[in-house]
């Protein structure tokens, strides 16, 4: 069985100082990790669907 992925949480509104200088922004960090997750949680949706179709012995 495959372990589910705890999403990332956006930044909270205080971490960023929405002066767009900084180079990884905190929001950049997250859209990153986010993009991750999603890869992540597809290939584990298609692995327990593969094992929901394979017939048990």
């Amino acid at each position: 069985m495959t372990t589910i992925n705890p999403k990332p949480q956006p930044p909270a509104d205080d971490d960023c100082c929405g002066g767009g200088a900084c180079c990884p922004c905190v929001w950049d960090h997250y859209y990153a990790e986010l993009k991750k997750w999603r890869i992540a949680e597809a290939a584990r949706k298609e692995a327990l669907a593969k094992q929901e179709q394979t017939p048990s012995k």
